[in-house]
Protein backbone atom coordinates (compact mmCIF):
# COMPACT_ATOMS: atom_id res chain seq x y z
CA UNK A 1 0.00 0.00 0.00
CA UNK A 2 1.12 3.54 -0.71
CA UNK A 3 0.27 6.28 1.82
CA UNK A 4 0.76 9.94 0.86
CA UNK A 5 0.55 13.08 2.97
CA UNK A 6 0.52 16.70 1.85
CA UNK A 7 -0.29 20.10 3.29
CA UNK A 8 0.41 23.62 1.99
CA UNK A 9 0.99 23.39 -1.76
CA UNK A 10 -0.17 19.78 -1.68
CA UNK A 11 -2.99 19.92 -4.21
CA UNK A 12 -0.59 21.26 -6.83
CA UNK A 13 2.02 18.61 -5.95
CA UNK A 14 -0.59 15.85 -6.13
CA UNK A 15 -1.78 17.16 -9.51
CA UNK A 16 1.77 16.40 -10.74
CA UNK A 17 2.21 13.09 -8.92
CA UNK A 18 -1.11 11.23 -9.06
CA UNK A 19 -1.93 11.54 -12.79
CA UNK A 20 1.41 9.82 -13.42
CA UNK A 21 0.19 6.54 -11.90
CA UNK A 22 -1.34 4.09 -14.41
CA UNK A 23 -4.81 2.52 -14.39
CA UNK A 24 -3.36 -0.90 -13.59
CA UNK A 25 -1.15 0.28 -10.72
CA UNK A 26 -0.54 -2.74 -8.49
CA UNK A 27 -1.32 -1.16 -5.10
CA UNK A 28 -3.99 0.99 -3.45
CA UNK A 29 -2.97 4.58 -2.67
CA UNK A 30 -4.27 6.43 0.41
CA UNK A 31 -3.98 10.22 0.51
CA UNK A 32 -4.31 12.75 3.34
CA UNK A 33 -4.35 16.44 2.45
CA UNK A 34 -4.69 19.12 5.12
CA UNK A 35 -7.74 21.23 4.42
CA UNK A 36 -9.73 23.51 6.74
CA UNK A 37 -12.42 21.43 8.49
CA UNK A 38 -15.22 23.74 7.39
CA UNK A 39 -14.56 23.00 3.72
CA UNK A 40 -16.01 19.99 1.97
CA UNK A 41 -13.01 19.94 -0.32
CA UNK A 42 -14.22 17.43 -2.92
CA UNK A 43 -10.69 16.26 -3.67
CA UNK A 44 -11.90 12.93 -5.02
CA UNK A 45 -14.01 14.71 -7.64
CA UNK A 46 -11.15 17.04 -8.56
CA UNK A 47 -8.70 14.17 -9.10
CA UNK A 48 -11.14 11.72 -10.69
CA UNK A 49 -11.16 13.77 -13.88
CA UNK A 50 -7.35 13.96 -13.96
CA UNK A 51 -6.17 10.48 -12.96
CA UNK A 52 -6.01 7.16 -14.76
CA UNK A 53 -6.56 5.28 -11.49
CA UNK A 54 -10.02 4.99 -9.94
CA UNK A 55 -10.53 7.73 -7.35
CA UNK A 56 -12.73 7.41 -4.26
CA UNK A 57 -13.34 9.14 -0.96
CA UNK A 58 -12.36 6.63 1.72
CA UNK A 59 -15.18 4.93 3.62
CA UNK A 60 -15.13 3.29 7.03
CA UNK A 61 -14.53 -0.50 7.02
CA UNK A 62 -13.68 -0.46 3.30
CA UNK A 63 -11.09 -2.91 1.93
CA UNK A 64 -8.79 -0.92 -0.38
CA UNK A 65 -8.37 -2.25 -3.90
CA UNK A 66 -5.30 -2.11 -6.16
CA UNK A 67 -5.38 0.62 -8.77
CA UNK A 68 -7.54 2.90 -6.62
CA UNK A 69 -6.77 6.25 -4.96
CA UNK A 70 -8.54 6.89 -1.65
CA UNK A 71 -8.75 10.42 -0.22
CA UNK A 72 -9.40 11.01 3.47
CA UNK A 73 -12.76 12.78 3.86
CA UNK A 74 -12.78 16.30 5.28
CA UNK A 75 -12.47 16.42 9.08
CA UNK A 76 -11.81 12.65 9.55
CA UNK A 77 -8.60 10.83 10.30
CA UNK A 78 -7.93 7.97 7.88
CA UNK A 79 -6.40 4.83 9.40
CA UNK A 80 -5.37 1.37 8.24
CA UNK A 81 -6.70 -1.42 10.47
CA UNK A 82 -4.67 -4.58 11.29
CA UNK A 83 -6.69 -6.52 8.68
CA UNK A 84 -5.80 -3.91 6.00
CA UNK A 85 -9.25 -2.31 5.93
CA UNK A 86 -9.75 1.43 6.23
CA UNK A 87 -11.15 3.22 9.27
CA UNK A 88 -12.36 6.78 9.75
CA UNK A 89 -12.06 8.57 13.07
CA UNK A 90 -13.30 11.89 14.43
CA UNK A 91 -10.74 11.79 17.28
CA UNK A 92 -9.04 15.04 18.26
CA UNK A 93 -6.76 16.71 15.71
CA UNK A 94 -3.11 15.62 15.71
CA UNK A 95 -0.54 18.32 14.90
CA UNK A 96 -3.52 20.67 14.58
CA UNK A 97 -4.87 18.56 11.72
CA UNK A 98 -7.76 16.22 11.08
CA UNK A 99 -7.07 14.32 8.93
CA UNK A 100 -3.53 13.90 10.20
CA UNK A 101 -0.72 12.46 8.11
CA UNK A 102 0.95 10.98 11.20
CA UNK A 103 -2.24 9.06 12.07
CA UNK A 104 -2.38 7.51 8.58
CA UNK A 105 1.34 6.72 8.36
CA UNK A 106 1.61 5.28 11.90
CA UNK A 107 -1.50 3.10 11.51
CA UNK A 108 -0.23 1.83 8.14
CA UNK A 109 3.18 1.04 9.68
CA UNK A 110 1.51 -0.88 12.54
CA UNK A 111 -0.80 -2.81 10.21
CA UNK A 112 1.41 -3.47 7.19
CA UNK A 113 4.99 -3.24 8.51
CA UNK A 114 7.36 -3.69 5.51
CA UNK A 115 4.46 -3.70 3.02
CA UNK A 116 3.90 0.08 3.09
CA UNK A 117 5.49 2.96 1.18
CA UNK A 118 5.01 6.40 2.75
CA UNK A 119 5.41 9.57 0.67
CA UNK A 120 5.63 12.93 2.48
CA UNK A 121 5.10 15.99 0.29
CA UNK A 122 5.12 19.78 0.62
CA UNK A 123 3.73 21.41 3.75
CA UNK A 124 4.20 24.12 6.36
CA UNK A 125 4.22 22.02 9.56
CA UNK A 126 5.77 18.83 10.93
CA UNK A 127 2.77 16.47 10.50
CA UNK A 128 3.95 13.27 8.85
CA UNK A 129 7.55 13.32 10.13
CA UNK A 130 6.89 10.96 13.07
CA UNK A 131 4.75 8.74 10.84
CA UNK A 132 7.46 8.58 8.19
CA UNK A 133 9.93 7.47 10.85
CA UNK A 134 7.42 4.84 12.07
CA UNK A 135 7.13 3.44 8.53
CA UNK A 136 10.93 3.23 8.17
CA UNK A 137 11.31 1.59 11.60
CA UNK A 138 8.67 -0.99 10.65
CA UNK A 139 10.68 -1.92 7.55
CA UNK A 140 8.60 0.06 5.08
CA UNK A 141 9.85 2.50 2.45
CA UNK A 142 10.09 6.24 3.21
CA UNK A 143 10.05 8.83 0.42
CA UNK A 144 10.01 12.62 0.74
CA UNK A 145 9.58 15.37 -1.79
CA UNK A 146 12.93 17.12 -2.14
CA UNK A 147 12.70 20.08 0.27
CA UNK A 148 14.88 22.13 -2.10
CA UNK A 149 12.20 21.98 -4.79
CA UNK A 150 9.02 21.58 -2.68
CA UNK A 151 6.63 24.49 -2.77
CA UNK A 152 6.77 24.64 1.06
CA UNK A 153 9.84 22.78 2.38
CA UNK A 154 9.01 22.56 6.12
CA UNK A 155 7.20 19.22 6.10
CA UNK A 156 9.57 17.22 3.87
CA UNK A 157 12.57 18.74 5.72
CA UNK A 158 11.06 17.61 9.05
CA UNK A 159 10.57 14.14 7.56
CA UNK A 160 14.23 13.98 6.48
CA UNK A 161 15.38 15.21 9.90
CA UNK A 162 13.64 12.27 11.62
CA UNK A 163 14.23 9.78 8.80
CA UNK A 164 17.56 10.73 7.18
CA UNK A 165 17.68 7.56 5.07
CA UNK A 166 14.41 8.42 3.30
CA UNK A 167 14.64 8.70 -0.48
CA UNK A 168 14.38 12.37 -1.49
CA UNK A 169 12.96 13.00 -4.97
CA UNK A 170 11.54 15.91 -6.95
CA UNK A 171 7.77 15.78 -7.30
CA UNK A 172 8.10 14.81 -10.97
CA UNK A 173 10.30 11.82 -10.10
CA UNK A 174 8.05 10.25 -7.45
CA UNK A 175 5.43 8.59 -9.72
CA UNK A 176 8.06 6.98 -11.99
CA UNK A 177 9.86 5.72 -8.85
CA UNK A 178 6.65 4.18 -7.49
CA UNK A 179 5.95 2.55 -10.86
CA UNK A 180 9.47 1.06 -10.91
CA UNK A 181 8.92 -0.35 -7.41
CA UNK A 182 5.64 -1.92 -8.51
CA UNK A 183 7.11 -3.32 -11.73
CA UNK A 184 10.08 -4.83 -9.91
CA UNK A 185 7.61 -6.89 -7.88
CA UNK A 186 9.02 -5.51 -4.66
CA UNK A 187 5.75 -5.75 -2.80
CA UNK A 188 5.62 -3.13 -0.06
Amino acid sequence: MIVIGASAGGVQALLTLLPGLPTDFAWPVLVVVHVPPEHDHGLAALFEARCAMRVREAEDKQLPEPGTLYFAPANYHLLVEPDGSLALSADDPVNHSRPSIDVLFESAADALRHRVIAVLLTGANHDGAEGLRAVARAGGTAIVEDPNTARVPTMPAAGLALCPNATSLTIGAIAPHLIRLAQSHVRP
